[in-house]
């Protein structure tokens, strides 16, 4: 692996960003990656694995809307962070990346990674998808290769980091991705989701693991739970009030906060986990939601799902 950083130079702003004045605040916390390099060394697994980090991504936008995509992000409430693809698909329109990313940091903090890999190993993985090179369906990869790197050199010379993959796998840039822009927050940045449901229904094929909690009392039998949900405080209550409850979710609290970190450096980006009771309506319901409570507490990006409660 071979990693260098550049650091490109400053120039005017274009007239519509002069416009916006050299007093443009750019907001803390607010960031852009883009994503480059040779075709082949990687560009869409690190691009995937940026979307695992919470980015906001896109592929292959138009290099002229650059400018426009980044004051998008700039103002939006909603995107913190984003990564977008530029490559050998531009064409020709390439040679002005240099001056459009000196427009795009006067928006917006902005690095610019590079992935690259030897010759061999790049031909070799042409080989192996049985892909055509996206230059050229009539000549040679390896000439196809040499003329990419002519049309990037623009790029390349104004990167912030070089990524070498020629000795990653899919899974190995995806975790290096992750160390080196997860800001050594990986574990928040993975996503759990409590999933309920009814066994009656069927068990959830997404599900990463699954928890039988029909040994709990069955809040259907109590009349005045029947037609309730266990996101109603009443259920939930009359659900924690059992003993087992409460020993049931300290122990598979322990499991998961055990095993997640597991998962997270193993490169997984997300786990399912599904409760189950007869119908889906209330004991896992509560559970789920009891579940995903603890495992935001101990800072995991939780979601709660319920596929089985009435609509």
């Amino acid at each position: 692996m071979a990693l260098s950083k550049h650091e490109p130079s400053g120039d005017k702003l274009s007239d519509r960003s002069r416009k916006a004045g050299r007093k443009t605040q750019k907001p803390a916390g607010k960031e852009l990656v883009i994503v480059t390099g040779i075709s082949g060394a990687g560009k869409a697994s690190a691009l995937k694995a940026f979307e695992d980090l919470g980015f906001h991504c896109v592929d292959n936008l138009p290099l002229e809307l650059l400018p426009a995509f980044a004051e998008l992000v700039r103002k939006s409430a909603e995107i913190e962070s984003a990564a977008i693809v530029v490559d050998v698909r531009e064409g020709q329109t390439l040679d002005r990346f240099p001056d459009i990313l000196k427009e795009v940091k006067q928006l917006l903090p902005t690095r610019v990674v590079f992935l690259d890999a030897q010759d061999p190993v790049l031909v070799q993985r042409f080989s192996e998808t049985r892909r055509p090179h996206p230059l050229r369906r009539s000549q040679t990869v390896s000439r196809s290769i040499v003329e990419e790197r002519q049309l990037l050199d623009p790029i390349r010379n104004v990167a912030d980091t070089l990524i070498d993959t020629s000795i990653f796998n899919v899974h190995e840039l995806r975790a290096h991705i992750q160390a080196r822009y997860g800001d050594g927050e990986q574990p928040n940045r993975m996503l759990v989701t409590c999933l309920s449901f009814g066994f009656k229904n069927g068990v959830p094929l997404d599900a990463d693991m699954v928890f039988d909690v029909r040994f709990l009392p069955n809040p259907h039998f109590v009349a005045k739970f029947r037609r309730l949900t266990g996101l109603d405080k009443g259920v939930a209550d009359y659900v924690k009030s059992f003993a087992q409850t409460e020993e049931f979710l300290g122990r598979v609290s322990d499991l998961m906060l055990y095993l997640l970190p597991h998962y997270v450096q193993e490169g997984k980006s997300y786990v399912t986990v599904g409760f189950g009771c007869t119908g889906g309506q209330h004991r896992s319901v509560m559970m789920a939601e009891e579940m995903g409570k603890r495992l935001k507490k101990a800072g995991y990006l939780v979601k709660a799902v319920h596929r089985d409660i009435p609509r």
